[in-house]
């Protein structure tokens, strides 16, 4: 297990580029095995999580070639199905929870799927209904093994459908998404997440050759075709890593730019860290955060303590939950952290105590934040990182303390973000990988 070793307190300055979009990979990744032509992708994240997803598509017999830095071509002309049920695959898919977005494109092209229970964040349940009960209209049968917990997926003939998402979940759209478009006759998805990824997706397979409707609004309309084509797709930054560096900046009250961004491809994530007090700029293509000493938490117009929730798109994303916490216990004021849609992701706030920051956890979901105003500067101290987000929170707080810390278990925080610690000595932070 490896570890981070930081000495904070430093002033951060320079300009840093945020990778390819995490979330977005994995679905793009997926979709290259709905056609046996090539498919070339641009801006892929050098990270865990998206390697492994690739190495599975190897094993399955997928060609990858790498072009350049982070740009691949995927051929997926002579993929053998049957070693989905080899030993390999069992144990690479379960490590991942995106290898459950490879069942789409699996039954669609190949009319049978695998999948071993999916890993990922421990950050609380995460159902999987969405996903199989889609794919159930579509005419997939589902299986489960509880001894070797595992599901087996047949569809010999995939038929169009109307479906109501009981919930718009992002990676269950995508699924569904990828089997309708070679599912014979029409279907339509209302309650569709809309994401951005959703609409780069959607793009994409349009491009090769699919014809999806409302994209990127929440009742997509999707016309089977009996053949997909191979096409170019570049992702988009890392709306994460964007929030990520906005809220870095802020902490360690730092001048930083972040190169090849536009605010409008941010949601609420620009308005959020503004009603924190933190300074957002949009400078040409770039993003800019001036050096701020302080900064003021907004209240209501009541006057009461506002509070910060995460929602489905276009609302403010899960995944930045922790950041905005973290960033709002050196700010001047008082914020209410709702997190709705994980029962798991605040318990983090421990180590922020130790490190001395005034948080009060309600219960799972909420937590009260007391701003220290850069008063009381948290210290160093030694941790874990239970997984990608908190960790990358931690990682922030560190950087902001005095003296020394220690983030154990970095794996997670590597899941996530691409050669996080030499890009961030880059900027003048000290942070060495143990």
């Amino acid at each position: 297990m490896g570890s981070f070793r930081i000495k904070g307190g430093k002033s951060l300055s320079g300009s840093i580029k945020p990778q390819g979009a995490k979330n977005e990979a994995l679905q793009i990744i997926c979709a290259v095995l709905l056609t046996n032509e090539d498919v070339v992708i641009s801006n892929v994240p050098d990270i865990r999580d998206v390697n492994k997803l690739i190495d599975l598509l190897k094993g399955l017999g997928v060609k990858v070639d790498k072009l350049a830095d982070n740009e691949f071509v995927f051929n997926a002309s002579n993929v053998d199905i049957s070693k989905v049920y080899t030993p390999e695959y069992y144990k690479n898919a379960s490590s991942i929870r995106g290898s459950v977005m490879l069942l789409g494109p699996m039954i669609a092209r190949f009319g049978k799927g695998f999948l071993p229970q999916p890993g990922g964040d421990k950050i609380g349940r995460r159902r999987l209904d969405t996903h199989f009960t889609g794919l159930q209209k579509l005419g997939a049968q589902f299986s489960y093994d509880e001894h070797e917990q595992c599901y087996h997926i047949n569809a010999d003939k995939l038929t169009g459908a109307e479906m109501l998402l009981e919930e718009a979940s992002v990676t269950g759209t995508a699924n569904i998404l990828m089997a309708a478009v070679l599912a014979k006759g029409k279907t339509t998805i209302f309650n569709a997440a809309c994401e951005p990824y959703l609409v780069q997706l959607s793009k994409m397979l349009n491009r090769m050759g699919a014809k999806i409707e409302g994209i990127g609004s929440n009742l997509l309309k999707i016309e089977g075709v009996e053949k997909l084509h191979g096409t170019n797709h570049t992702m988009l930054a890392d709306m994460i890593e964007v929030g990520s560096f906005i809220g870095l900046a802020a902490m360690t009250r730092s001048e930083l730019t972040i190169s090849d961004v536009k605010l409008d491809d941010l949601g609420l994530i620009p308005t959020v860290f503004r009603r924190l007090g933190v300074k957002v700029v949009q400078k040409g293509n770039d993003i800019f955060i001036p050096k701020q000493e302080n900064y003021s938490i907004e209240n209501y117009i009541d006057g009461s303590i506002m509070s910060i929730a995460d929602a489905p798109w276009p609302g403010f994303t899960p995944d930045l939950i922790s950041i905005v916490l973290v960033v709002a216990t050196q700010a001047n004021g008082s914020v209410l952290i709702h997190q709705k849609m994980f029962e798991s992701r605040l318990f983090f706030v421990d180590k922020l105590i130790d490190m001395g920051a005034r948080i009060i956890l309600c219960d799972p979901h909420r937590a009260t934040v007391i701003g220290l105003n850069h008063e009381f500067p948290f210290k160093g101290i030694k941790m874990t990182s239970p997984d990608i987000r908190a960790g990358v929170a931690l990682l922030i707080a560190a950087l902001s303390a005095t003296g020394t810390s220690i983030i154990d278990n970095i794996e997670q925080i590597d899941r996530g973000y691409q050669n996080i610690d030499q890009r961030l000595r880059q900027l003048g932070a000290e942070i060495e990988r143990v």
